[in-house]
């Protein structure tokens, strides 16, 4: 090997050094054009439900009723028309968006938290503590996500907050299993041994030391799950125990545009569409962070 090409082999060992573990999943995660895609819609929604909370007003924008602009046909003063209350079903189209992603993530958030702990203490533990929290999770596994949903909701109320606990612990035995198989690989390591043997305790191991080794596989299911929350939150509303109304939630808009469907379409073509583009635009990004995570996976 020349003189040269090894200056230029040590100056890629170089940069590459330099090169943070979230700088090299980034450089992986831009070279995924579905995920990329994926990343500006998530972006655009968040810009689209930031700016409808500080441009329109709920009183006013919203939820005030014109009786006699009912029914009007997507033109060029109403873009997605109006509904039977005479609506503007563009504004709450936009508005809705703030709806979703703030129980989207705010309930994947409490799965996060509460599936990753029970995870990663049955797998560092394991015997009994694991038996018992893992058997817990698979009695909550066993009930459709969408009757557990509605029980919790029945029993506690209709209110954002309690829709976002609901779905937040509908997904937590997800988490405890994804968190724990993430684990176990780890748990057994030298460093962890190591880390007992000089009296670390057990909680600071499992921060410090075992999770940040199992963060992949739990940031990728994250992203995942805000779609599968929001798709959670929407077939709530649909059945009418979601966000109450007059809230423009996209799935309380379905439900309201049900019995139209056959003369006004575009009720329920406007918020379904805004579901759909949420959901796979999530979706994409989760994939994305998979294959960056993980570029084995991807071969």
């Amino acid at each position: 090997m020349t003189k040269k090409n090894t200056t230029i082999n040590v100056e890629n060992k170089e940069q590459y050094k330099k090169r943070s573990m979230w700088a090299e999943v980034w450089r992986n995660y831009k070279k995924n054009p579905s995920a990329m895609i994926g990343l500006v819609i998530v972006v655009a929604l968040v810009l689209i439900a930031v700016f409808a909370r500080i441009y329109f007003d709920f009183d006013t924008d919203i939820v005030q009723q014109d009786v006699q602009n009912k029914f009007a046909h997507p033109n060029g003063e109403h873009w997605f028309g109006t509904d039977h209350y005479g609506r503007d079903v563009f504004t709450r189209v936009l508005y809705g968006a703030s709806y979703s992603l703030i129980v989207g993530i705010i309930s994947v958030s409490i799965s996060c938290l509460l599936g990753s702990t029970l995870g990663v203490v049955a797998a560092y533990y394991g015997g009994i503590v694991e038996n018992i929290i893992m058997r817990i999770c698979d009695v909550f596994v066993g009930i459709p996500s969408i009757l557990l949903g509605v029980a919790i909701m029945s029993a506690f109320g209709q209110s954002i907050a309690v829709l976002m606990w609901a779905i937040g612990l509908v997904y937590v035995p997800m988490f405890a299993r994804i968190a724990r198989a993430a684990v176990l690989p780890v748990r057994d390591q030298e460093y962890i041994e190591a880390a007992r043997v000089i009296g670390v305790k057990d909680g600071a191991i499992m921060v410090k030391h075992i999770l940040p080794n199992a963060l992949s596989p739990i940031i990728v299911q994250t992203t995942m799950g805000v779609a599968n929350a929001i798709l959670t939150a929407s077939n709530l509303s649909f059945l009418g125990l979601g966000i109450p109304v007059p809230a423009p939630e996209w799935g309380a808009m379905l439900s309201e545009s049900r019995n139209y469907i056959r003369d006004h379409g575009y009720l329920t073509i406007f918020p379904g569409l805004a579901i759909m583009i949420t959901v796979l635009a999530f979706n994409l990004m989760g994939d994305g962070l998979r294959d960056a995570l993980d570029p084995k996976l991807k071969k």
